[in-house]
């Protein structure tokens, strides 16, 4: 059908569906399974799943799992079974860990250790992809009859886990002249990915000779430091000071990369946040949410630099990470430059536990 959905289409698709809170069916030749995401469930879809059928479980990944005390038979993940009669309020407190220390007993909770995970597995990663806590409700079906006229955004699993591991492409949309405190020869040119994501953004100061190795960063969004000038990160000082760098040497592209939170989006952080508040470091944080140290997908970068015309980088960096990566998506990093800015009483911890935990050369 000319007018019928790429599989990517229906990825964008379900991703918006599971943000509205209706669940997504996911398929594997006859087998079949229906998703939630745990966050957005509701009481009338609990019990709608729930009447479908008793083998309902919740999802959790590994690091999620180990805050719980909940066995993780599968390794990446532990499938949590759901007592017949759950409400709302259990699902979400297993999957939220903002009242952990309030109500730390939620068990004993008893997981799956039998069967594949594959359909469970997906369902994780498409919650994180659509920027929503990784946990989500799972009901493998024998039959997809009873679902199959819901009207249901239904994906095939291979299509969705090759979505999701494969490499963005990204189009250029448009270029402007932009003069800044930084720089008066500013360029911003927006790119936009052709999976449906957020778009990206490149500030080119000067005009970089492709020939060359450019003085590049690659910058994740951080509204937090970068607009509203928290003192718990050291982004927004970082911005400007690569920016006024490559103003002061005439040449330099900035990539603004929308990734917010370590690529966990904006809400997660400020669950994040809260949970710092609590008494956890950056990465502990992120592991009670269920996600890893850094979700971020730093081939962006490199694809953007390339489609840039740049095969040489001078990177403004403390994240080795970072360096690696782009040596080994088709770039030389020529030279690691330092960017040590930022420091206060607020966030020195934090820029240790970066250090410590995450590798981070300060």
């Amino acid at each position: 059908m000319i007018l019928g959905l790429t599989p990517v289409e229906l990825i964008n698709r379900a991703r918006a569906d599971l943000r509205l809170g209706v669940p997504v069916i996911l398929r594997d030749g006859p087998a079949a399974a229906i998703i939630l995401a745990a966050e957005m469930a509701t009481p009338a879809r609990l019990a709608e799943l729930q009447m479908l059928g008793p083998a309902l479980v919740l999802a959790l990944t590994r690091h999620r799992a180990d805050t719980l005390k909940a066995r993780a038979y599968d390794g990446d993940l532990a499938r949590v079974v759901v007592p017949a009669g759950a409400q709302v309020g259990w699902i979400r407190a297993l999957a939220d860990p903002a009242d952990d220390l309030r109500h730390p007993m939620k068990g004993p909770l008893r997981t799956e250790r039998d069967g594949a995970a594959d359909f469970h597995r997906a369902a994780l990663a498409l919650a994180k992809s659509a920027q929503l806590l990784p946990a989500a409700l799972v009901l493998t079906l024998d039959t997809i009859a009873a679902v199959e006229n819901a009207g249901l955004t239904e994906l095939p699993i291979a299509e969705l886990n090759t979505a999701l591991a494969s490499e963005t492409q990204l189009s250029a949309v448009i270029s402007a002249r932009l003069p800044m405190a930084a720089a008066q020869a500013g360029r911003v040119h927006i790119f936009r990915p052709r999976d449906g994501g957020v778009e990206h953004y490149a500030i080119e100061i000067g005009q970089p000779d492709r020939s060359a190795p450019v003085l590049a960063r690659l910058h994740s969004a951080c509204f937090t430091g970068d607009v509203l000038g928290s003192l718990k990160c050291d982004c927004g000082p970082q911005l400007q000071a690569a920016l006024t760098q490559m103003g002061r040497e005439g040449a330099g592209v900035l990539l603004y990369l929308n990734q917010e939170g370590r690529g966990i989006g904006l809400a997660n952080k400020m669950r994040a946040y809260s949970l710092q508040d609590q008494g956890f470091d950056t990465v502990e944080a992120n592991h009670r949410l269920g996600f890893e140290d850094d979700e971020r997908d730093f081939r962006i970068g490199a694809a953007l630099l390339r489609k840039m015309g740049f095969q040489q980088v001078r990177l403004l960096t403390n994240n080795p990470r970072k360096v690696d990566m782009l040596n080994d998506h088709g770039l030389s990093v020529i030279e690691r430059v330092p960017l040590r800015v930022g420091e206060t009483d607020e966030n020195r911890a934090y820029l240790a536990t970066k250090a410590a935990k995450s590798g981070h050369l300060l």
